[in-house]
């Protein structure tokens, strides 16, 4: 995902790697003002409004958004006595937030205020955690998941490559018009039209992740081959190409693209069509 998730620059399982003659450390972390209007909702207030939100890369996390504290509503924030330690920011104080008296999240944001000297961009500045407040928007939309991250990216391309899906002896699918879905950190995905497909050897399985870039996702079993398949039966419009097409997952059934058996790339999981742990359901911010 982007920088910091997965095989991004800034991941322990980078793709790549830094052309430089000193080997980096482990951790880098990034921050850089998101130059968007980000908002905060809570119990039906607006409690944050800024154009000056600054995101925090490091490794093996979403990017976090952080608000000026003057860009939030007087009052909302309570201090706790909790305070933690970040490993590379140091003391973090966490507070309850408070819409009224009948709606307060507890340690629903928080503050890094030991920061060392190098990281003095965080002074001030105040991070809401995202499934505790109601909703997040940049602008006038929602914004569902974690903060969007600017250096994710989705390409979907038309090909017209020989794909064929098989499970033991049986043909699942057979096309010459396949989808090809590029997305940061991930190795390309193969999605095939439903009249190229063998329908009757797709189970549903009630099972459901979020995708915070493609939207809800639903899963099909092939014989005992659970999650051996996804499909986005209504995906976001950045990527409606890919509604209704079904995409397989080759390290669970066989897939041969002009004769040459696909597999997952050294570092990736078996977690279908990525960008990251993809969130359940269960875990998608409340209405």
């Amino acid at each position: 995902m982007g920088l910091s998730w997965q095989q991004g620059p800034l991941s322990a399982g980078a793709l790549g790697r830094f052309l430089v003659p000193e080997p980096l450390p482990k951790r880098l972390l990034f921050v850089e003002r998101l130059r968007r209007r980000m908002r905060v909702r809570f119990a039906e207030r607006w409690i944050a409004d800024s154009e000056q939100v600054l995101l925090l890369f490091e490794p093996a996390r979403y990017p976090v958004a952080y608000f000026p504290e003057a860009d939030v509503a007087p009052g909302v924030l309570e201090p706790t006595e909790h305070v933690t330690e970040h490993v590379d920011l140091g003391s973090t104080s966490w507070y309850s937030v408070r819409a009224d008296e009948q709606h307060i999240a507890a340690r629903g944001a928080w503050q890094h205020t030991g920061l060392p000297a190098h990281a003095s961009e965080l002074q001030g500045r105040v991070a809401f955690a995202w499934r505790a407040m109601d909703a997040f928007y940049e602008e006038d939309e929602r914004i569902v998941g974690h903060a969007a991250d600017p250096y994710h990216r989705i390409d979907i391309r038309q090909a017209s490559r020989h794909l064929v899906v098989r499970h033991g002896e049986r043909v699942v699918a057979d096309t010459r018009r396949p989808l090809v879905l590029y997305e940061s950190g991930f190795a390309p995905r193969w999605y095939v039209p439903r009249a190229d497909i063998d329908e009757s050897a797709l189970a549903p399985v009630k099972l459901q992740t979020f995708c915070p870039y493609k939207g809800l996702c639903s899963y099909y079993a092939i014989g005992e081959a659970r999650q051996a398949a996804w499909s986005y039966p209504d995906a976001y419009p950045e990527v409606r190409r890919i509604s209704g097409l079904v995409s397989f997952e080759p390290d669970i059934v066989t897939v041969h693209l002009d004769g040459v058996q696909l597999h997952l790339e050294p570092g990736q999981t078996v977690v279908p069509h990525g960008p990251d742990r993809n969130l359940d359901v269960a875990e998608i911010v409340r209405e």
